[in-house]
């Protein structure tokens, strides 16, 4: 017998998709377990025994994971495809992993750079990324004219954007040249461009910004556009 495991799970443990996208994808009816359309997100299904479809195409469960991290140029899409021909993520490492099927662990701005990471694997995604495994992002802002004492205080202590108020936030000036101030700044969740939106509300304007640390996994001096393979220590922190 066969390990038993949720339908989302399984379709993470593929390649094809993220445990959350699993879900919006048995919601569109485009899953099906033995041929019958599954509409249940709570489905079981029996590795090897069961057979799991995505728009009529099966899907394997894959014997090797890969953990990828990549140095993130500005002007590249954080996806595996974009509707308007856009550079992807994918199309940085697709010549060096051919046939290996890789997505993004959560997203990074067009025009952000620096680390992120990259896998098959569904289960790892979901522990990085889901909100109840609070793992920290350190990113360097470029900041022309500076943040005042005031701001820095008040991102400290957790400051309202949008319909929200983020975590208290770790935040140092670390250099200072030619009109700009570079601060680093640590965050506890991951939203929507929420590091500039954050400098935006204490009035400062973060004209470039990079993301050099997920937790304790540094970026280190892995050259912007290149990438590698994160080791075993690395892949055991982030689970």
């Amino acid at each position: 017998m066969g390990e038993i495991v949720r339908v989302q799970k399984y379709v993470a443990m593929s390649g094809a998709a993220s445990r959350r996208s699993a879900e919006a994808l048995i919601d569109e009816g485009r899953i099906a377990v033995n041929g019958k359309i599954l509409t249940e997100k709570g489905a079981k299904v029996e590795i090897g025994a069961d057979k799991v479809s995505l728009d009529g195409i099966e899907l394997k469960v894959k014997n090797k994971n890969y953990y990828i991290m990549l140095n993130k140029p500005v002007g590249y899409v954080t996806t595996v495809s974009d509707q308007f021909d856009r550079p992807t993520v994918i199309d940085l490492v697709k010549n060096d992993l051919k046939d290996i099927r890789l997505f993004p662990v959560g997203r990074l701005d067009y025009d952000t750079e620096g680390l992120l990471l990259l896998t098959n694997d569904g289960d790892f995604t979901y522990k990085v990324t889901h909100p109840k495994f609070i793992t920290d992002k350190t990113y360097i802002a470029k900041i022309k004219g500076g943040v005042s004492i005031n701001g820095l205080n008040r991102l400290r202590r957790g400051i309202k954007i949008d319909d929200y108020t983020t975590s208290p936030a770790e935040v140092s000036v670390i250099d200072a040249a030619e009109g700009y101030v570079y601060v680093e700044i640590t965050i506890h969740e991951g939203r929507n461009r929420q590091v500039r939106k954050m400098f935006e509300a204490v009035g400062s304007k973060v004209t470039a910004l990079q993301r050099t640390k997920i937790g304790t996994v540094e970026l280190g001096n892995l050259p912007l556009g290149r990438w590698r393979h994160l080791t075993s220590h690395e892949i055991n922190y982030l689970m």
